[in-house]
């Protein structure tokens, strides 16, 4: 039975990523339809850490026009080299001249901006009076807004803009923002999605957590022993959706928002937030459990979350419903995680195409789930997408396709 939907669908009218399985769509849909990892032994910087890594090829070679000399940033570098693919920004830029700059909101997700920048800063600071170097901008590179800013003075908007820091769910609730802002009248279009990029406060703040594993992250896997930290570039731009449209035309049709309340670092260990939030989204869209074909879990390959998340899907769709983590392709690429991954599931609509787990190896019998281990081609309307952050800021998303 079709119940019916609290949100109004939203168009997701175009989309893009970019992560260590590839630069832009045509090379993200080749890697996922062959299962391919892009994790690599540890290389980043001084780090000397035993732990592989999700890192973006060429981003070193991005190079910010003088006008935006301000922003540069490792992580604004990743957000320009997003922005570039897929015709992204002519959409975003056809956008504000349709609705008005004002009209078009930016709202996006991270977990650290442009923090190596202060990193490499300290580094360099006078030896004597210990000022960091003049050329250091706060504002444009460390500051969390600063992804925002930067992503506004590219497209042209001038609606509401603002940044989501809640760890691993960042870049899921700004869908959900939009979809309210769009709903309540204040804006008629919105880029979302999440940026993050490699520094050393994450790496060896979750080596300190015990966290990160020595080998290329196995979610779900019985010999799962931690996360692979990646970098990556999400962004869709949403719209209200018109009366006709194409089959093959992805929709945003439900998101459900939660808190755990338990913990700074652990989830409720029944995964309590992340059942609401699944519930919250299926209610959003009209939907059953029984509706969803496909469950893009948030699958860190840590022993305690994908327990916890394992348990909550069991519980609410069972044992049948065909499920996976990409997270052994790009590693956890923290605040960009939730629109890296919507953006997977679009792709999951478009091609018919169910998303593999590279990586894992021998399923938890503990976790009763229908784990997807290989990709495989698999006709799909309706797909659900987790994101479990820190201190138990959950979100989870439901895209559909339109026919």
């Amino acid at each position: 039975m079709r119940l019916k939907p609290r949100l109004q669908p939203l168009l997701i009218s175009r989309y893009t990523a970019t992560s260590c399985i590839g630069t832009g769509l045509a090379a993200t849909r080749e890697a996922l339809a062959a299962g391919r990892s892009g994790l690599t032994p540890c290389d980043f910087e001084t780090v000397a850490l035993d732990t592989w890594i999700g890192r973006v090829p060429h981003l070193e070679e991005v190079v910010l026009s003088p006008v935006l000399a301000d922003y540069d940033c490792r992580n604004n570098r990743l957000a320009l080299l997003g922005l570039l693919q897929d015709g992204f920004v002519d959409a975003a830029l056809d956008a504000v001249a349709r609705y008005g700059a004002h009209r078009v909101a930016v709202l996006l997700g991270t977990s650290t901006s442009g923090i190596l920048e202060t990193e490499l800063a300290y580094r360099a600071r006078d030896p004597h009076t210990g000022a960091l170097p003049a050329a250091f901008h706060y504002r444009g590179s460390h500051n969390i807004f600063s992804v925002a800013e930067f992503v506004r003075h590219v497209v042209g908007a001038n609606g509401p803009a603002w940044v989501t820091s809640t760890a691993c769910s960042s870049s899921a609730k700004v869908f959900a923002s939009a979809a309210r802002l769009i709903e309540t009248g204040v804006i008629d279009a919105a880029v979302v999605g999440g940026v993050d990029s490699l520094c050393l406060t994450t790496l060896y703040g979750f080596n300190s957590l015990e966290l990160v594993s020595k080998t290329p992250c196995r979610p779900y896997d019985a010999a799962r022993s931690g996360i692979s930290v990646g970098e990556a570039a999400a962004f869709a731009l949403l719209e209200r959706a018109p009366a006709s449209l194409d089959a093959d035309a992805v929709l945003l049709t439900g998101s459900g928002e939660s808190s755990d309340a338990h913990h700074m670092s652990s989830p409720h260990p029944q995964g309590l937030g992340a059942r609401m939030a699944m519930e919250q989204a299926l209610a959003g869209a009209g939907l059953q459990a029984a509706d969803i074909d496909y469950i893009n879990l948030h699958g860190t390959a840590t022993p305690s979350n994908d327990a916890a998340e394992g348990q909550a899907v069991q519980e609410l769709f069972g044992s049948a419903t065909p499920a996976s983590s990409t997270k052994g392709a790009t590693g956890h690429t923290l605040g960009a995680a939730g629109g890296l991954e919507a953006v997977f599931c679009a792709i999951a609509l478009a091609d018919g195409l169910m998303p593999g787990s590279p990586g894992t190896e021998a399923l938890d019998p503990a976790i009763g789930l229908a784990y997807q281990v290989r990709p495989r081609p698999a006709p799909l309307r309706h797909v659900l997408s987790n994101a479990l952050g820190f201190g138990g800021t959950n979100c989870s998303l439901v895209l559909s396709r339109a026919g």
